[in-house]
């Protein structure tokens, strides 16, 4: 049994692939007779601020905060709580235009916090997020995994390794819009990677 924090990001709603394969990874696990607690979260229903300069002041824990400031800030301690709680964190990533969708961009904006997730040092920052992996879902369009354009995946390991999540596995479903057999290809290799992984 294992503690999932589950983090959704995607805009498609009932019709996104990456909730359709973190899906498929927990009922996995279900199947395996596990009984996981999970704490799920669908980015694009929560909406989180998006970070400016009065909430990254009172992120940084500026004197004389405002009533928003403080309010983020509570936000951010119930979000890194989460964090800090779980074993297993599953991240929905689907690239758009290249990159991270800016809700789950704006949910790291608030946990990746100095001195709550992560400590500078006199030569690198380390992370204080402990016994912690990661699996990060992300479907594509096109293929991308390995080629310059993929910025997700280097962007969610170095988010991540400042924290101190350094287990960090990716599923890709990708040549989703490539016809006329790309996206059979790319979820079949989705699947089996989720049955490799779903242990």
């Amino acid at each position: 049994m294992k503690n999932i924090l589950v983090l959704k990001s995607s805009i498609m709603g009932n019709d996104s692939q990456t909730n359709n394969l973190i899906d498929r990874f927990l009922a996995a696990r279900r199947a395996k007779g596990e009984e996981d607690r999970i704490v799920e979260h669908d980015l694009t229903a929560l909406d989180l601020p998006v970070l400016d300069g009065e909430l990254f002041s009172a992120l940084r824990g500026a004197e004389n905060t405002s009533q928003r400031g403080k309010a983020t800030v509570a936000l951010s301690d119930r979000l890194i709580a989460e964090l800090k709680g779980s074993d297993l964190l599953l991240i929905g990533a689907p690239m758009y235009n290249l990159n991270v969708p800016t809700q789950l961009k704006n949910w790291f904006d608030l946990v990746a916090r100095a001195r709550m997730t992560f400590n500078y040092t006199a030569t690198y920052p380390v992370g204080l997020v402990e016994g912690v992996n990661a699996v990060v879902f992300s479907s594509r369009g096109g293929v991308h995994a390995g080629h310059p354009t993929d910025a997700v995946t280097p962007y969610l390991r170095s988010v991540l390794g400042l924290m101190g999540i350094n287990d960090v596995q990716f599923i890709y479903a990708e040549g989703l819009d490539m016809k006329p057999h790309g996206r059979d290809r790319g979820l079949a290799n989705a699947h089996e990677r989720i049955a490799e992984l779903a242990s």
